[in-house]
């Protein structure tokens, strides 16, 4: 199933960059990702990617209108389908959206890390006014999820305990269980940022924009700052890349956490970050058993991060309460 689902992907993509019926000698498909939450096929220029089975039609339809939108040019890559995605085809039993090849970050060289570019595409996606009505972002309900696979991959496991204490010692609404305070909601927000999610389009020497609409939407635009702020606070990302992240993000004007001279970030980074760490760390637990290892150093860094979480009073949370 896993094969024809690639192989059909390869073939839709291919026939929106070559005419049918002619011979070529073009590679075979390439697979770029292949997940739950969706598998991305590269034939040529082309990218075509297979959503969630869950996914909400009408919801994939509004962001994919988002990042065609005039307003969002030069921050999330358009894509080549719009304004809604193709149905089931073949051995694809999901929606389908296609997408411009960009060339992604290079995992080998840290050095050359777009933190500072990120940072900037972040501040003008919260800057920039909802273009019609959209879903909540999605980045509270990805961490609840990942808590839950972490508990059905580890029953009764011990392990799970810091990471499970964590989690319930976070207001609600970073759960996932209600609506984010009034001064925390209506940004638009991606969902789900690392870099992971920047390509330089057009290839290879284009400038870096944001891909993945699947978890974007209004809500708090510190969650788009929280993942490498959890890194940060881990010890995972070195401190000159955390505040060459944070200053361009501020400097860019972005709302998360307005620029002044004596502005802490934290009270209004501290929920979302601990979220994130709670949610990689128990990402990180469900692989390992799925994979009969242990956690690798940069896993226990995060599993370790959530047991002194789970130590903090609640009213050093700042937005704990609501």
């Amino acid at each position: 199933m896993r094969d024809s689902v690639i192989r059909d992907l390869g073939v839709l993509a291919h026939r929106l960059h070559h005419p049918s019926g002619t011979s070529c000698a073009c590679d075979p498909p390439q697979l770029l990702a292949d997940r739950p939450d969706g598998t991305v096929v590269r034939s040529g220029p082309v990218v075509a990617k297979a959503h969630a089975a869950d996914a909400e039609r009408e919801a994939l339809v509004a962001r994919l209108a988002l990042a065609a939108a005039p307003q969002l040019a030069g921050v999330l890559l358009p894509p080549l389908s719009a304004p809604g995605p193709s149905g089931p085809v073949g051995a694809v039993p999901r929606p389908v959206t296609f997408w411009p090849y960009g060339v992604p970050v290079d995992p080998t060289d840290p050095g050359a890390a777009p933190w500072a570019e990120a940072a900037v595409l972040l501040a003008r996606l919260h800057r920039t006014p909802p273009p019609h009505p959209l879903p909540p972002m999605r980045g509270p309900l990805k961490a609840a999820r990942a808590v839950a696979r972490m508990a059905a991959a580890l029953p009764g496991d011990g392990a799970v305990l810091p990471v499970q204490a964590a989690w319930q010692a976070l207001p609600a609404w970073a759960r996932g269980e209600a609506a984010p305070p009034a001064d925390r909601a209506g940004f638009l927000c991606h969902g789900d940022l690392h870099l992971g999610q920047l390509v330089r389009h057009p290839a290879p020497h284009g400038p870096w924009l944001l891909i993945d609409i699947d978890d974007a939407g209004e809500g708090d635009p510190a969650w788009d700052l929280a993942r490498p702020a959890a890194w940060f606070a881990a010890g995972v990302l070195a401190p000159d890349d955390w505040l060459l992240f944070l200053d361009a993000y501020r400097s860019a004007g972005g709302p998360a956490v307005p620029a002044g001279a004596d502005d802490d970030p934290w009270p209004r980074l501290d929920v979302p970050a601990r979220a994130l760490t709670v949610q990689t760390a128990a990402v990180a637990l469900a692989k390992c058993a799925a994979e009969g290892r242990q956690p690798d150093e940069m896993e226990q860094l995060m599993i370790d991060s959530c047991a002194r979480i789970a130590t903090f009073p609640p009213e050093l949370a700042p937005g704990s309460a609501s």
